[in-house]
């Protein structure tokens, strides 16, 4: 089976043209030049990163999984440019408190990191994979729920019960290179949307690129 894979691995990135469509799914087409940014020291782009968040989302569906839902890489940049009354529509028919983790994938110039809502704990948390907090990222996010909730739901909530952290570097995983941040966010969006400790390095980084080109392909997460 897994020569199999890494055959067809290997074709997704070597045979055909670039804007061949490998994979179409969650309203995403995602083309062969997408897939080859997961090849070594490639930096994941915004298409591999929304179609990988949606696969995390469908899987939450099944029995045994806490309900998630994940904003794409566009949310927080407007968010924090325009602040809620920019973004409203983007939950047009979805109530996000129903959920019980909220992901939102952030694009920082040249680096990705994630953000993660916990609504069951009321917690909100910063994963960065150079270690960097982002503090005002997580009272960013928090104002926009308090402001979601309002309007939505009309419900105030209360933001002295919610605890907002910046992971430290003892805490989770760290890159070792320039290039790793996007599969970074991905596993860690991963293993949050399971419930399970994050427990991968940066030695695993070459095999979860594989993984996922293969996941894409097949819309399914191994």
């Amino acid at each position: 089976l897994f020569q199999a894979m890494e055959k067809e691995i290997s074709a997704a990135f070597n045979s055909g043209g670039p804007e061949d469509i490998l994979s179409r799914a969650f309203k995403l087409s995602v083309t062969r030049e997408d897939i080859c940014t997961l090849q070594p020291q490639g930096w994941l782009n915004d298409k591999i990163m929304n179609f990988y968040m949606s696969l995390l989302v469908e899987r939450s569906k099944k029995e045994g999984y806490p309900a998630v839902y994940a904003f794409n890489t566009f949310f927080y940049s407007k968010l924090s440019s325009t602040s809620h009354k920019g973004v409203k529509k983007w939950t047009k028919g979805v109530d996000i408190f129903e959920h019980d983790v909220i992901l939102v994938p952030i694009h920082l110039r040249i680096h990705w990191t994630l953000l993660v809502v916990d609504l069951r704990e009321k917690a909100i948390k910063y994963f960065d994979s150079l270690g960097q907090r982002g503090d005002h990222i997580c009272k960013t996010v928090l104002k926009y729920l308090e402001e979601e909730s309002r309007e939505k739901r009309n419900i105030e909530l209360t933001t002295s019960e919610w605890t907002l952290r910046s992971m430290g570097t003892e805490e989770i995983p760290q890159q070792d290179n320039g290039s790793d941040c996007g599969v970074f966010v991905c596993k860690f969006a991963d293993f949050i949307s399971r419930d399970k400790p994050i427990i991968f390095n940066p030695e695993h980084m070459p095999y979860f690129r594989k993984k996922m080109v293969w996941e894409i392909i097949h819309q399914q997460l191994l």
